[in-house]
């Protein structure tokens, strides 16, 4: 584990910093040509640095860029070895360089110092090098067939790639697409979100001091209009990874339909539940995974868990543990290592989490305490994405209701059972309609094990483990006839 510095050493590294200030496009630095925009510090307000945004023209040459890079081969058709060398030579300048990224994270996003430098920091690096360490190590194949033919089944890099990142979690968010896309040898164009362009932006410029091509890795700032939906329409752009809203995935679907039907893939909302079961052992564990999972980041998660289904025979203790922990978690300044819960993103933001506040519990600025709500099911609270620090807590009379208001959402993203049965846990787990269901832990799994969600939380392919490098190759088949034309003769 990282060690933390004091509140007042990471102002001083804060105080120094050279922000990136315009796009990277084509291996250098370049002023985008659209609007300058403003990047602050959600904690303060203040301006932490103008951002020359992109639009459509820029779009279009980095594509080009982008295209000419892919069709040269110097890294498409780089031996796979070659890309690892170099992603683990990014991981190793991102671990050199890694207090700067992490107080540039805390001061985009709001983030807490404290997770940037045990959690994100160390989980971005982890990514791209599990994505590189794999490449080389992957298989393709051969199919069943008769003396005559002989078919290869092999994996193609997709080609360019557009990957659009959400806000809450802009490095990992940025591994998750660039660990598996380069590895598999794609050019790949950021659009990161408006608000925290800075770290895509830095490690764009060491992924080019380790070596990666010019134009197989660029960032385009800028907003959704401007960057993101010229992305999506673009006629030679392959695909896009989007991580984001369910409203804004759905658009890329439309942009998808009105261009080339490029690939999608959309890891979207959710309303993830955690449902504990009557016969729930070790409720103080229990308490300790409920609060993280809610509260983490100020639930600015996806896959936070943002409804507690719990049995009625069980839920005093459980809320007494809860509330007793969360006293343990404080608000405030981001860059103190004390901080449990930091700033949320900017204004519009807070003012849509607390349009779902009762009115003792609004708050000031852009800090909102930890709240609970008893609820019931269909509850706007209940049913909603809120995207901040709020639990729904709902009871029930049985295991079996549990499970059924678990389902109750056009969300499936993850979700967490806890009970000391194990037919019961496997069973639950099996009957919850999510791409990731833990057992007696909140949690996304590991770098190993894929991530994705059903229903309107996304399709189209998961992040993370072998199965993230599905999204940015084309399976081909290559069908070879060893039949020889002289009949009779069965010898070469």
């Amino acid at each position: 584990m990282t060690d933390l510095l004091t509140h007042a050493e990471y102002r001083a590294i804060a105080g120094e910093l050279d922000l990136p200030r315009t796009a990277f496009i084509d291996g250098k630095y370049r002023a985008g040509s659209g609007d300058t925009f403003a990047t602050t510090n959600p904690a303060t307000g203040e301006v932490l640095a103008q951002i020359s945004g992109c639009n459509a023209v820029d779009v279009d040459f980095a594509v080009a860029k982008a295209r000419e890079a892919f069709e040269q081969g110097h890294w498409s058709r780089m031996h796979p070895s070659g890309r690892k060398e170099i992603l683990i030579k990014l991981c190793k300048l991102m671990t050199r360089n890694r207090r700067e990224l992490a107080v540039m994270e805390s001061l985009d996003s709001g983030k807490p110092i404290r997770d940037c430098e045990t959690i994100d920091i160390p989980e971005t690096i982890h990514c791209i090098k599990w994505h590189a360490e794999a490449v080389d190590k992957i298989y393709d194949q051969t199919s069943p067939t008769g003396d005559d033919a002989i078919s290869m089944i092999v994996r193609e890099p997709i080609g360019v790639v557009g990957a659009v990142l959400p806000w809450n979690f802009p490095l990992m968010m940025l591994a998750w697409k660039i660990g598996p896309s380069l590895a598999a040898g794609c050019s790949v164009i950021v659009k990161p979100a408006e608000q925290t362009s800075l770290t895509a932006l830095r490690v764009a410029e060491l992924a080019h001091e380790a070596g990666i091509p010019r134009g197989v890795l660029q960032v385009l700032p800028g907003d959704g209009p401007s960057v993101g939906e010229p992305l999506g329409l673009h006629m030679d752009v392959d695909m896009v990874s989007f991580t984001g809203s369910t409203e804004t995935g759905k658009r890329f679907l439309r942009y998808a339909a009105d261009s080339n039907l490029k690939k999608i893939v959309l890891e979207c909302g959710g309303k993830n539940p955690a449902v504990v079961f009557d016969d729930a052992e070790n409720l103080d564990h229990v308490a300790e995974h409920v609060v993280n999972a809610a509260f983490w980041n100020a639930g600015q998660n996806c896959s936070a868990t943002s409804r507690l289904i719990v049995h009625k025979d069980v839920k005093a203790p459980m809320m007494a543990r809860i509330e007793a922990r969360l006293r343990d978690w404080r608000v405030g300044d981001p860059l103190d290592p004390g901080t449990h819960i930091g700033a949320l993103i900017d204004a519009d933001h807070c003012q849509k989490v607390r349009g779902f506040l009762d009115a003792q519990d609004q708050g000031d600025g852009p800090f909102v305490n930890p709240v609970i709500y008893d609820v019931t099911a269909d509850d706007a609270k209940a049913r909603e994405e809120i995207f901040g620090p709020v639990l729904c807590v709902i009871e029930v009379a049985s295991n079996d209701e549990a499970v059924e208001i678990a389902n109750n959402t056009d969300y499936g993203l993850a979700a967490s059972v806890f009970t000391a049965n194990t037919r019961r846990a496997i069973r639950a787990a099996r009957a919850i309609r999510a791409g990731t269901v833990t057992v007696n832990c909140y949690g996304e799994g590991d770098m190993a094990t894929p991530f994705g969600g059903y229903k309107q939380s996304g399709f189209g392919g998961r992040d993370n483990g072998i199965h993230a490098h599905d999204q940015f190759t084309e399976l081909k088949t290559i069908w070879i006839d060893l039949s020889d034309p002289r009949e009779g003769d069965n010898v070469g």
